[in-house]
């Protein structure tokens, strides 16, 4: 992947963005509910496949380097934390949305949600395994399917889906800017 001075900025954008979206925060038992699926949901389909899920390996990256940047902070301990497997969840999703947006000529807002929604099943599809294996291995808090289910998935999707539909609102509105940027940069690559 070839990377331009404005591709690394978006993406460290977008892992700033990520960043910023874990402190923005409704406090619930082990998974907290923050603004950080909104910004995987626009670097997905702002910055497309490879680059949206660039910008999340960024911003799970600098916080396993030790910097602060998780709802509980960071470093390389981190991934045992219960809800590391959202963070892995938003690598994958922002693939995801990217992949599904990439393949749509003229995307509309309906197609921005649909990714949007296959994106947040990524997401629980990972964090909710890793979240039942980590309380019930290395933390050692003894937890059913049901109750995993009801902490991990029940409590937060409302609001990720809220965020689902506002993502593909706000991303329609934004998209024609990002790719008359992309096309601007591809005009310079030809005169060159």
């Amino acid at each position: 992947m070839n990377i331009k001075t404005t591709n690394l900025a978006s993406v460290s954008l977008f892992a700033a963005l990520t960043a910023i979206g874990a402190f923005i925060k409704i406090p619930l038992p082990y998974v907290p509910f923050t603004l950080q699926v909104l910004f995987v949901y626009l670097a997905g389909s702002l910055l497309g496949s490879k680059k949206g899920m660039l910008s999340q390996l960024v911003y799970v990256g600098i916080g396993l380097a030790g910097v602060p940047v998780f709802t509980q902070g960071g470093g390389i301990g981190y991934f045992l934390q219960p809800t590391f497997g959202y963070l892995l969840g938003f690598i994958a999703a922002a693939f995801v949305v990217g992949w599904i947006i990439e393949r749509i000529e003229n995307p509309k807002t309906i197609h921005f949600i649909l990714a949007n929604l296959a994106g947040i099943f990524v997401v629980y599809l990972i964090g909710v395994p890793y979240l039942y294996l980590a309380l019930n291995t290395w933390m050692g808090v003894t937890s059913s399917w049901g109750h995993i289910v009801m902490v991990g998935f029940v409590y937060g999707i409302g609001g990720d889906l809220i965020l689902t539909v506002l993502a593909g609102v706000l991303t329609k509105r934004l998209y024609k800017a990002f790719h008359s940027i992309r096309k601007r940069q591809v005009n310079v690559q030809k005169t060159k």
